[in-house]
């Protein structure tokens, strides 16, 4: 997406390639400051992962595929096939609920089995920028598909960022809001500010403003007021790991609003290329649910707003069941959150 840099506005991309280098906008900085950091190595790419340098289903997809192409390249002859499967555990244990980075990482194993060193490098290449590609283009889909639901004048409400920063260059629940934009409809988007670590308020807001989109950023706990004001007429959410029953791990908070929703009759949608899908989970309970350090809680930024005595619980996701869910947006389409549906994607 374009992202105004002084004067000018210049075109990024969430992460990329730079020959066996990753290249990635530090999401951790933003929206004070505008960082590329580079990637020279699997482990550097393991450690952005795992502290949120990059973040958002998708993006952690791509940043596991480069990194698994880095271990590729890094690999010895001597210890080759040992020195991959260290690396590869090492990455699929960076974030546990999000899918994507698991099956990014299969894509690259998958390629480069029964090579020699030199063209498993070759293969690890090729499929790390197949990945890429093809998470840009289905985030372009699921903007055309999604963008039929909304009016001009829908006032929309999103949880978390699932925008471009999380699903490179469309995002999956903002996608068809930019969509929306490009055919010249005026959407407002509520911003759910996201506790813990604020990516609503840091991130979708910052791609919302980068955009000209208008927007408000709500406190978390503010989304049934307006909801049962009717001041809302849509949610859109992404998501990090779909059952096989539709049941949709996302954002803490996602669970709350879509009981919100569902009692003031608001139509809840997730936004997910098919990647996200595991269709190997039978349901919602069977999905890992990641939990992170007490710190994210306790404090905002540097400084702590807690007790010193105080300790906290901070889980990072909850599942939304599909009861509450009225439809999957995907780059084919979008679907009912049924096992038949979801059986037919793949």
């Amino acid at each position: 997406m374009l992202v105004k840099q002084g004067k000018e506005k210049k075109w990024f991309r969430a992460v990329w390639r730079q020959n066996s280098t990753v290249k990635m906008i530090d999401q951790r900085l933003l929206p004070k400051k505008f960082k590329i950091i580079s990637l020279k190595n699997h482990k550097q790419t393991v450690k952005a992962i795992e502290n949120m340098a990059v973040r958002g289903a998708g993006s952690i997809g791509a940043t596991a595929a480069f990194g698994a192409m880095q271990a590729v390249l890094e690999a010895k002859p001597k210890n080759f096939k040992q020195f991959i499967e260290r690396a590869f555990y090492r990455l699929r244990h960076t974030r546990p609920t999000a899918h994507d980075l698991f099956w990014a990482i299969e894509r690259i194993d998958f390629a480069i089995q029964e090579k020699n060193p030199r063209k498993a490098k070759i293969s690890a290449i090729k499929e790390a920028e197949k990945i890429s590609s093809e998470y840009c283009e289905r985030g372009k889909k699921i903007g055309k598909h999604g963008e039929k639901l909304l009016k001009n004048g829908t006032r929309m409400l999103t949880h978390c960022n699932a925008g471009w920063l999380a699903l490179l260059d469309w995002g999956s629940a903002l996608a068809p809001v930019y969509a929306a934009k490009r055919n010249g409809k005026i959407v407002f988007v509520f911003v759910d500010e996201t506790r813990p670590r604020l990516q609503g308020a840091k991130l979708t807001a910052w791609e919302l403003a980068n955009e000209g989109i208008p927007h408000r950023i709500i406190a978390d706990n503010a989304a049934g007021y307006y909801m049962s004001e009717g001041k809302i007429d849509l949610c859109i959410v992404g998501a990090d790991r779909i059952a096989a029953n539709g049941d949709t791990a996302n954002k803490i908070g996602t669970y709350e609003k879509a009981v919100l929703a569902k009692e003031n009759s608001i139509p809840f949608y997730v936004a997910a290329p098919t990647s996200t899908f595991d269709p190997n989970t039978k349901n919602g309970k069977k999905i890992v649910i990641e939990e992170r350090p007490e710190r994210e809680v306790l404090f905002i930024g540097k400084q702590r707003i807690a007790p010193k005595k105080s300790r906290a619980f901070n889980v990072a996701f909850d599942v939304t069941k599909a009861k509450y869910i009225k439809g999957i947006i995907t780059e084919k389409g979008i679907i009912k959150p049924k096992k038949k549906a979801i059986k037919r994607l793949f």
